[in-house]
């Protein structure tokens, strides 16, 4: 578990209940359930109560039953290549009596797809019905089963194991485990989408509904995951309609609505979208039907984590939560990410720049066996970068760019556009700079949390109220910092335009985020970067007693010398107005447990804006 963070964080707790060690886990997207809302009213699943199973060990209806629908397209599997025998060694050692860290039922009922051999099926079986099992004895005392844990984070993987098991194991199961088994996995898969009523072994146990009905979040994901994996091999024909007409239309129609690829949760939770397109690889193999054709976002995640990703290829932009590593490197997750979404398209550009992009990136091959499987997915060959040195991910409101593509380039992001997510941040108007290494970056990344979503951590204007007690959005009594409000509407209007030299000018309207707030008329910030040179302009109206903060937060200790600071390699230079006064704040001295290193220039004084430019030393 990671240490309480600061009270700059202003919404949601991170889930002490992670998929994976939270080392290594974040990416795939844990909330928790404390983020969740009182009540949620979702659809509910087309079939009545009665159709769910009364208890765990409770037969599945007839009506409920059907051909084994489930397809898995292995034609890809080169099984001559180090991938292969990776993943063969990773399961044959589990197998041996010593699984790996995250070791799954779903590795050894692929491994028996690939190659045959009973005991991958025998440890398959093993380990799908310990589970089964278990869940029984926790129901028949009343309890929920591990399964309905963190709000049903966890029901996408293991209805998954249950499934790829059966699928692949269905003749060395008798036909009262099948029973049981498929008892367990329709009843947790229909509470997931029947919240009010949930249920175990007769036992009332509702649950909040947490994004059962928000396409764009990582736990939609897991139910989608779970509800897909049971329909098809069960060929329940209910749930097979109930995705068709209930749940598959809203996933399309988000996602047709995010052009330019990305997530409104970020880039740490954003990663989460590997199984995203994981399922639609599913769904295609399985169906026939490529829910990736129905919008252009999974062929556009291919430039948007390339041009995401600084110069060095070791990291990348760090926007919202990063509760995996504060740090944004490089992980396992993102490498599936992209070999998935270059499975998706047939765009041979994409494709290519995707193997590039693979091809030169810290992270050569999976670190960790559990995720050895997608390393079977083809990388290609060769490949270039994209020509194109800038990219708006207009949907998610993510402005990258930098001067060459080379190693030493300078590279910026820039955050304009929807704030509606929990693990999204109040870093409307927030910038990074890097040339080599960070030059101005997000305090969130050197905490020890990796979820301070605050104002304060972030490279925007603060500002701060004459009246803390006022209400405003989330936020506490007392609270000086005007907030940025996470709502369905608030959305900053952002403008980009290429400038002739090779550099680009972005234009963007942060008024709307603040919902309103008497404290802050207007705020309005430009920014132009060619050059290897940052330029920041802002333009704001302050309410009665609003004093405004240009804040720039930087890994470096910065020395002050009149208008400009020096941190690192960094140049701060403060050009409007001329008034102006610079300061420097030390986050250890705030809270040396949260903040391990990084300081914050605040340059204040400014009545109406700032113009400031960042430059290399």
């Amino acid at each position: 578990m990671r240490a309480k963070p600061s009270t700059l964080r202003t919404h949601g707790i991170p889930s002490a209940v992670l998929l994976v060690l939270a080392l290594l886990a974040a990416a795939i997207g844990h909330c928790g359930s404390a983020d969740a809302p009182e009540t949620t009213s979702p659809s509910p699943s087309p079939a009545p109560p009665a159709a769910a199973p009364a208890t765990a060990s409770a037969p599945v209806s007839p009506e409920q039953s059907g051909a084994d629908l489930l397809k898995i397209d292995l034609t890809f599997v080169d099984r001559k290549s180090p991938a292969y025998a990776r993943f063969r060694s990773w399961v044959d050692a589990a197998v041996a009596g010593s699984p790996g860290y995250a070791f799954s039922a779903s590795d050894a009922a692929l491994m028996f797809l690939l190659s045959g051999g009973d005991k991958y099926c025998d440890l398959a079986v093993r380990m799908v019905e310990k589970e089964v099992a278990e869940a029984e004895a926790a129901i028949a005392t009343g309890a929920r089963p591990a399964i309905a844990g963190d709000s049903y984070l966890e029901v996408g993987p293991r209805i998954a194991d249950l499934a790829m098991t059966l699928h692949a194991c269905r003749t060395t199961i008798d036909a009262t485990q099948q029973r049981r088994w498929s008892s367990y996995a329709e009843q947790a898969v229909w509470n997931v989408w029947n919240h009010p009523r949930a249920q175990w072994g007769g036992q009332a146990h509702a649950w909040t509904g947490w994004s059962v009905d928000n396409p764009g979040n990582n736990y939609y994901y897991s139910f989608i995951e779970a509800t897909m994996y049971w329909a098809l091999v069960s060929g329940s024909p209910s749930w097979m309609d109930d995705l068709r007409t209930r749940r598959l239309p809203p996933l399309k129609a988000y996602y047709t609505g995010l052009p330019g690829g990305g997530s409104r949760e970020g880039t740490g939770y954003g990663a989460a979208q590997m199984r995203l397109f994981g399922l639609y690889r599913l769904w295609k193999d399985s169906t026939g039907e490529d829910l990736a054709d129905a919008s252009t976002h999974a062929r556009d995640s291919i430039p948007y984590w390339v041009h995401a990703t600084v110069p060095t290829l070791d990291r990348f932009a760090p926007i919202g939560d990063q509760s995996r590593n504060s740090v944004p490197e490089l992980f396992d997750y993102h490498r599936r990410l992209m070999l998935e979404a270059r499975q998706l398209t047939t765009d041979e550009e994409a494709r290519a720049i995707a193997s590039w992009w693979l091809d030169n990136i810290s992270v050569p091959r999976m670190t960790q066996g559990f995720n050895s499987r997608y390393d079977l997915l083809p990388a290609g060959t060769g490949g270039t970068p994209p020509s194109a040195l800038v990219y708006l991910a207009e949907g998610a409101g993510h402005l990258f760019a930098r001067s060459d593509w080379g190693k030493d380039a300078m590279w910026m992001s820039f955050v304009a556009g929807p704030y509606n997510e929990s693990h999204a941040h109040q870093e409307q108007g927030g910038f990074t700079l890097f040339a080599r290494d960070w030059l101005a970056v997000t305090e969130n990344i050197w905490s020890h949390s990796g979820i301070q979503q605050g104002t304060p951590v972030h490279n925007v204007v603060r500002f701060e109220r004459a009246d803390p007690d006022a209400r405003q959005c989330a936020a506490p009594r007392g609270d000086v910092v005007v907030h940025q409000c996470e709502t369905p509407q608030s959305r900053a209007r952002l403008t980009v335009t290429p400038r002739a030299d090779g550099g680009v000018t972005a234009q963007a309207d942060l008024t709307p985020v603040y919902r309103g707030n008497p404290a802050l008329e207007s705020w309005q910030r430009r920014i132009d970067f060619a050059g290897r040179t940052l330029r920041v302009k802002d333009d704001f109206r302050l309410g009665a007693g609003t004093r405004a903060i240009f804040q720039v937060n930087v890994p470096e200790r910065p020395v002050v010398q009149g208008n400009e600071a020096i941190a690192g390699r960094l140049r701060i230079r403060v050009l409007e107005p001329a008034s102006a006064t610079l300061s420097v704040h030390a986050w250890s001295d705030e809270d040396p447990q949260e903040f391990r290193r990084g300081w914050r220039v605040d340059v204040a004084g400014g009545q109406s804006g700032y113009t400031v430019e960042l430059s290399e030393k």
